[in-house]
Formats: C-alpha cells, sequence, structure tokens
C-alpha cells in the first residue's frame, strides 16, 4: 500500500494487491523505499545469532540486504519481478550478494513444500480479506524448530486517508494473527509499536502491529 496524489477508487484498490502495479512501481529510475532496514526487524533480530532466514515481500531488499550484513544467510521473495531485479542490484552494490538468493513468488500462493528457516519475516505484506492470517499459518509452516517468525504490518490508523475501504481492511492488529500461529510456537510478543513516518512531507505518528514468535520444537 502506498500514498497516491489522490484518493483511490476500489478497481485502483484492487490493483494495487497484484504484481503489474508493483512492477510498474518499481520500473522507474528511482527507489521507492528508504532502503533503511524495517524497525521493528532491528528491534527483534540484533542478538539473535545469525543463520538462515526468508524474507517474504522483500520489495526493494533493504531488510534482506540488512540481514546478509548481519551475517544472515537469506532469501528474499517476492511477486515482482522488476522488485526482485532491483534488489539483487542493491545486493551487489552492498557486496552481500553472495549471502543471498532470489524467489519469485506470490504471498497468497506461499507455501513451505519442507524449506525451513531460522528466521521467516515479512514487513508490511497486506493481503486482501483476512488474508494475513492464513499467511501466518503458512509463514509460520517454513519455521526450523527454534527459530523466529517476524510478522509487522500497518495498525488500522486514520492517518492514512486515502486508502479505501479494501485497504483498511487488509490492515491488522498484531494479536489478530495468534490464530494463525501453530501449537508449537511460543509468542515473544503481539503488540502495535508507536513509530514516526514522513507521509507527504510530514511526520506522522503510526503504529506498527508486531508479532513475534518463536518454535519452540
Amino acid at each position: 500500500m502506498s500514498g497516491h496524489d489522490h484518493r483511490l477508487t476500489e478497481d485502483e484498490a484492487a490493483a494495487m494487491f497484484e504484481p503489474p502495479s508493483w512492477d510498474e512501481r518499481y520500473s522507474g529510475p528511482e527507489t521507492v523505499f528508504s532502503g533503511n532496514p524495517n524497525a521493528q526487524l532491528v528491534a527483534e533480530v540484533t542478538g539473535l545469532t545469525p543463520g538462515t532466514a526468508l524474507d517474504v515481500g522483500c520489495g526493494e531488499g533493504g531488510d534482506v540486504i540488512w540481514l546478509a550484513e548481519q551475517g544472515w544467510t537469506v532469501t528474499g521473495a517476492d511477486f515482482s519481478a522488476n522488485g526482485l531485479a532491483r534488489a539483487a542490484r542493491h545486493a551487489e552494490q552492498a557486496g552481500v550478494a553472495g549471502r543471498i538468493d532470489w524467489w519469485q513468488v506470490d504471498a497468497r500462493a506461499f507455501v513451505a513444500d519442507g524449506r525451513t528457516y531460522d528466521l521467516v519475516t515479512s514487513h508490511f505484506l497486506h493481503l486482501p480479506d483476512g488474508g494475513m492470517v492464513d499467511l501466518t499459518r503458512r509463514l509460520a509452516e517454513a519455521v526450523a524448530p527454534g527459530g523466529h517468525l517476524l510478522v509487522v504490518g500497518h495498525a488500522p490508523s486514520e492517518v492514512f486517508t486515502r486508502l479505501t475501504e479494501s485497504h483498511r481492511k487488509a490492515m491488522f492488529l498484531a494479536e489478530e494473527l495468534l490464530p494463525g500461529l501453530p501449537n508449537d510456537f511460543e509468542v515473544l510478543a503481539a503488540e502495535q509499536r508507536p513509530r514516526t513516518m514522513i507521509r507527504d512531507g510530514v511526520t506522522v505518528d503510526v503504529h506498527d502491529s508486531t508479532l513475534f514468535a518463536r518454535r519452540t520444537s
């Protein structure tokens, strides 16, 4: 989800959940995001022993590159071919391409299929129609025993004034994802964390819905 210069129609909002919209967004010469790692990733992963990691919805690769710089072996997954190509260029520029694999996959079709990772993370990936609970379940299946799951998204907020009803419904509270966690997960955090961000040149207060859990067996 992103800011636009006008209030979105429902058709425009629906298109933003599809790969062509993001391919177009990533086709220009300018980066879409800051390239900095997301705040909750840094907060939770700093101090963990690096291992293997999967970032679903990796976009331009900011979180993937940061993880690789911390010593993780990372797979960056996204449904946008242009986004992955841009992320790969950024990884080359950062000198960490050798620690990263790229995987083009739609989160709505993602299945672990036997793959497991010490860390599985997803930031600001919002699925329509309550799809985040099911995605949380499928992401959890990719977490190795003793590994961690981190899912972060936008909490519902009046700050996002230009969004349609479908985009508002795609936002979530961390506790709403708990039904997607298997029984062998210990919840370490399920809360909305305050953060400031720049939107249309203005500093606004938002909350990051943050679910952090560890697989115990």
